[in-house]
């Protein structure tokens, strides 16, 4: 589902270098919100824009706004 309202980020290959270079975590699997068991989001929130980082640099990314790292 994509939503006009909510813009991704293009991720380039500097964003792609330095996510790996520094383990980031920013996905649904990462955050204290997510219910693994039934893959949503305890808050309600959409999670298909937030559930893998892009793999190509033409594909945005949306980050979530209620992300808290366990």
């Amino acid at each position: 589902m994509k939503s006009s309202l909510v813009p991704g980020v293009a991720m380039g290959e500097r964003f792609r270098r330095e996510a790996t270079a520094y383990s980031l975590r920013c996905t649904c699997e990462s955050c204290g919100a997510f219910d693994a068991e039934r893959a949503l989001c305890t808050y309600g929130y959409p999670t298909e824009p937030h559930r893998r980082l892009p793999t190509s640099p033409d594909e945005p990314f949306t980050f979530c706004k209620a992300f808290e790292l366990t």
